[in-house]
């Protein structure tokens, strides 16, 4: 399994395999870089198939996270960090209390948070071992609801320019996944009178959109071809792939899942599709400025206004990309570098 050579490897400055022989934890942890500050990202913990698989998420996703917290302006880098274990099974106070000595052993370079399958709770413990952490319940606590407003707020921006008009008024929205972020994603598109299309492989969720926001229920399977305006991936990545695109009517793609294309070439297969995508790093952002929050110490107005600043930044990035004819996904990953070069200048001068 080579790493300088991995497809996904971007320069990354530090990859960190553990492991911890009395708990069975096997972690990595991907630093991609640290020009505007330490490299903060959360912690994802799924039953991957190989460690392969664990490695090319865990790159992904943190250069996800640097070019995420570039255009939401934070003084952070981008780094990830995946568990590779099942969540129902192999979660322990144990297991968080070895991750979190691995954590502290890289000095502040790294600072995690909650991500898929790992909750508040679990980094309550992680911090038991070590002070870089952020999102703790007595602090900053569950970043969901931020990421579920900021991306609610990215699709209006979409709206905008998709349709001409940014109201969600009839609008009908595919919401694929109805976690703790895509529900209350859903909630706020259903309080401005959009029209739900919903699919979870949990079932009690689907039921409670049905009930509670009036939604439509489809399979899982069936999610990528119904007829909407908007599908909203909400769930883990790579729902954009030559599969679903295939079957997919929606004009625009929105939603708070990282790593949604399948592949960089998706971006612009999307583009001449006539789909507005909504780089997903940018309108998922909402996260991590809540998680900041602690580590930076903002306010609540300040960080609150970080989060409504997701509109503005996408709507530069969707009349650049109209302008310069040129996929959403690049303009985006181009406005990050040009925030880090400059940053890398002001240091070097």
């Amino acid at each position: 399994m080579a790493l300088f050579e991995h497809v996904e490897y971007d320069g990354h400055e530090q990859v960190v395999f553990c492991h911890d022989k009395v708990t069975g934890l096997k972690a990595i942890i991907a630093v991609h870089d640290t020009t505007m500050g330490p490299a903060l990202g959360g912690t994802r913990m799924w039953n991957y198939a190989n460690s392969e698989e664990a490695l090319t998420d865990v790159l992904r996703l943190s250069r996800g996270m640097t070019y995420k917290s570039a255009l939401a302006g934070l003084p952070l880098g981008g780094g990830k960090a995946v568990i590779i274990g099942d969540a129902k099974k192999d979660k322990s106070e144990a297991f968080f209390k070895a991750y979190g000595r691995f954590i502290n052993s890289l000095g502040g370079k790294y600072i995690t948070a909650e991500d898929v399958n790992i909750r508040t709770a679990d980094i309550d413990i992680v911090s038991t071992e070590t002070a870089f952490v952020a999102g703790t319940a007595s602090k900053a606590g569950d970043p969901s609801p931020h990421t579920a407003e900021g991306t609610y707020l990215g699709l209006k921006a979409a709206a905008k320019h998709a349709f001409g008009n940014e109201s969600l008024q009839g609008v009908r929205i595919a919401v694929q996944g109805l976690g703790a972020v895509g529900y209350d994603f859903a909630e706020y598109c259903a309080k401005e009178g959009a029209k739900l299309i919903v699919a979870d492989v949990n079932e009690e969720a689907v039921a409670k959109a049905v009930a509670e926001l009036g939604a439509e229920a489809v399979s899982v399977d069936d999610i990528y071809s119904v007829e909407c305006d908007v599908y909203a991936p909400c769930a883990l990545g790579a729902t954009i792939n030559n599969n679903t695109l295939k079957v997919m009517k929606a004009k625009v793609i929105a939603g708070s899942a990282n790593n949604q294309l399948a592949t960089p070439a998706h971006d612009k297969i999307v583009k001449e599709m006539g789909i507005l995508y909504a780089p997903d790093y940018v309108i998922n952002a909402g996260g991590v400025i809540h998680v900041c929050s602690e580590a930076a110490n903002f306010s609540l107005e300040d960080t609150g206004k970080r989060v409504k600043a997701i509109y503005g930044t996408l709507d530069k990035i969707f009349t650049r990309a109209k302008n310069e004819d040129r996929p959403t996904g690049e303009i985006a990953d181009e406005m990050a570098r040009e925030i880090l070069a400059k940053k890398l200048a002001e240091k070097m001068a």
